[in-house]
């Protein structure tokens, strides 16, 4: 006799072009029972020597721009085929990325345009005959960014989806097909999580996108590009006015300028709400998901509290809901399909707090929406929360400082120009305000 899972649609993977089944499967998040094919090690290790006998017969493939391009507009807003799915419109993407990943329209939308911006800026480079590896996060598919990137570059690019987000990337792989992308150049390698370090070693050139840990797992890899934490921090000095216009960039990185050396400390000091309205899109903005949100808000020789409080009450204001499409647009935050997870995420910031610290934000940390458009049962959500630290400004070391989890929030601490700089070298991404109130960082 069947049982349900048997009738459940499984996302198929794509080697040897073509769509595969597998008789290893994963369940999918979220109610509808979606499972998604597994691709094993050995599996791979014959398609890299499938690969390696047909590459030299394939033609040239030229216009690569031009048909990413035409992808990404299919991806936005087209109906492609999917194997395992089949057509799937742009609605039909949205709803289901909604069910399983719990990400709101407007994130999608957003992220979609972001796509095809990114694309159409990239600098053109001539493409070469590597086999190109793309392991991706499952928190935002804006990395799909780094798929495009290696199709134009490389030969063929294999794409390693996250099993808890894998439909974009079995979209995007639909629409570069549904334009005339060559199937052969083209891989959808679902897998368990200990058979990437053997996709790397199948494969020519790696971006890795990960946490820490998987991050600390395949440093050695000499081929690789690693995306890891961004520990994104912002630094607000005692004054900000014209002497100390900034812009966000990668601390640390050869030639970098010192982060602080353009304050004048005869500067006027901003008032804390244009400080809040400055801060508040660095945390809150794509639910705080991006690597380049901001985590660690340093106050350069002056108080904390004022501006944190202020912080901990513009966040405490972001609401969730109503489902899909949130009331403000402009601060979505994502369900969590996992209610096991989200509780785990938000006692992470819990449990690192120290003595003397405090949780700012008033609201209910973790929360289950009920208005129209929620499922049965409602969603789960983790709303954002604001921790004000309190330790030794000369030397700061907390570790709250830098931590990621998949929904917005900061830690706010008081730090010495010596110390800032210090955690200004800790993070890829620093912001300084801007010159003047509502400008761009």
């Amino acid at each position: 006799m069947k049982g349900p899972d048997d009738e459940a649609p499984v996302l198929s993977a794509y080697r040897r072009g073509d769509w595969q089944p597998s008789l290893d499967t994963a369940p999918l998040p979220g109610a509808t029972r979606a499972r998604l094919a597994l691709v094993p090690h050995i599996v791979a290790h014959s398609d890299r020597r499938w690969w390696d006998g047909i590459r030299a017969d394939l033609p040239p493939l030229s216009g690569r721009r031009e048909l990413v391009l035409s992808a990404l507009e299919l991806f936005r807003h087209g109906t492609v085929t999917i194997g395992g799915i089949g057509p799937q419109s742009a609605d039909a993407f949205r709803a289901a990325l909604w069910e399983s990943a719990g990400l709101p329209g407007p994130l999608v939308e957003r992220w979609g345009a972001m796509l095809y911006e990114g694309a159409a800026r990239r600098e053109t480079v001539a493409p070469d005959d590597a086999l190109a590896l793309v392991a991706l996060p499952g928190n935002t598919f804006t990395c799909l960014d780094s798929v495009l990137e290696q199709a134009e570059r490389s030969a063929c690019v294999w794409v390693r989806p996250s099993r808890r987000e894998p439909l974009s990337a079995a979209r995007l792989l639909a629409a570069l097909l549904a334009v005339g992308w060559p199937p052969a150049r083209l891989g959808l390698y679902p897998t368990e999580q200990h058979t990437l370090h053997g996709l790397l070693k199948l494969t020519d050139r790696h971006v890795v996108y990960g946490g820490s840990g998987l991050a600390a797992s395949v440093r050695d890899s000499p081929a690789l590009a690693l995306h890891g934490p961004g520990r994104g921090c912002a630094l607000v000095p005692p004054g900000t006015g014209a002497g100390f216009a900034g812009a966000a960039g990668a601390a640390g990185a050869a030639g970098a300028a010192d982060p602080l050396d353009r304050v004048d400390p005869l500067d006027r000091v901003d008032s804390v709400d244009d400080m809040v309205a400055w801060l508040l899109p660095l945390i809150a903005a794509d639910s705080g998901r991006f690597c380049s949100n901001v985590r660690t808000v340093v106050c350069v020789d002056h108080d904390p509290e004022p501006l944190a409080k202020a912080l901990a009450a513009a966040l405490d204001a972001l609401h969730p809901g109503p489902a899909p499409d949130p009331a403000d647009p402009r601060w979505p935050l994502t369900a969590f399909r996992d209610p096991a997870e989200a509780d785990r995420a938000a006692a992470s910031v819990r449990d690192r707090l120290r003595p003397g610290d405090h949780l700012l934000t008033r609201e209910p940390t973790v929360v289950t929406g009920t208005g129209v458009g929620t499922r049965t049962g409602g969603d789960v959500y983790v709303r954002p929360q604001l921790a004000l630290l309190r330790g030794d400004p000369a030397a700061p070391s907390h570790p709250l400082i830098g931590h990621e989890v998949p929904f917005p929030f900061a830690a706010v601490l008081g730090a010495t120009a010596d110390a800032a700089r210090a955690l200004a070298d800790e993070a890829l991404f620093v912001y300084r305000p801007p010159a003047t109130p509502g400008g761009a960082p």
